[in-house]
């Protein structure tokens, strides 16, 4: 997993509350136990106009051009700005990894459902929760502002905006180290591995016949 220490990135608006996971990737696409290939079908279904299934080719399918993601001024964005409850609905880990995939590495909402901001902080997102005032009035300045970004700092854990203006946020102090050390849960096991062997060896001399094959 990447790690996640500082970002300076571009604001997408996504203006809608209680967004489920169903929406962020649908349950066709849910086949695939890869964690990569699953960007272009982010938001599948408000994104295009048409059935999206796995394996098409979304080059030539025709776009929903009233959609945030498919305006001009809002490509390359790397932060998505959202209403409560971001992430809802079902625990399909394939939602944050649709994010990933498709240049999202940080969410800005109000609230999210537990178990999709569990597996952000699994696969290398940061979610922040801002006060809803908060996120009202970045509502309001991206509007505005052609090429609204924000930069984000885990460390210091603080969102400035282009004016200076310092947005604190909280975060678990345990999730916050395994982001900005780039650990998920694989990770975490590895760094007991000598342990892990060792263990593995003795419970061979113990017990020889759970090795059998």
């Amino acid at each position: 997993m990447q790690a996640f220490t500082t970002l300076t990135g571009l604001v997408v608006p996504l203006d809608r509350a209680n967004i489920d996971t169903d929406a962020i990737i649908p349950k066709q696409f849910l086949k695939s136990i890869y964690r990569t290939g699953f960007g272009a079908n982010l938001f599948d279904e408000w994104r295009y106009l048409d059935h999206g299934e796995p394996g098409q080719d979304c080059i030539n399918r025709p776009l929903n051009q009233d959609f945030v993601l498919n305006l001009p001024r809002y490509q390359g964005g790397q932060i998505l700005l959202t209403r409560r409850n971001f992430g809802c609905g079902s625990s399909r880990e394939h939602a944050p990894w649709a994010l990933l995939d498709d240049g999202f590495t940080a969410i800005l909402a109000p609230s999210f459902a537990d178990i999709f901001y569990n597996n952000c902080f699994k696969n290398g997102i940061l979610p922040i929760i801002l006060d809803e005032n908060v996120i009202d009035s970045l509502f309001k300045a991206v509007e505005v502002t052609q090429g609204y970004s924000l930069s984000i700092d885990l460390a210091a854990q603080t969102v400035t905006t282009p004016n200076g203006d310092n947005l604190n946020f909280t975060v678990d102090s345990f999730r916050k180290h395994c982001l900005l050390n780039g650990l998920d849960d694989i990770s975490l096991s590895m760094q007991h591995a000598d342990t892990i062997v060792a263990y593995e060896k003795q419970r061979k001399q113990e017990a020889p016949w759970l090795f059998q094959e």
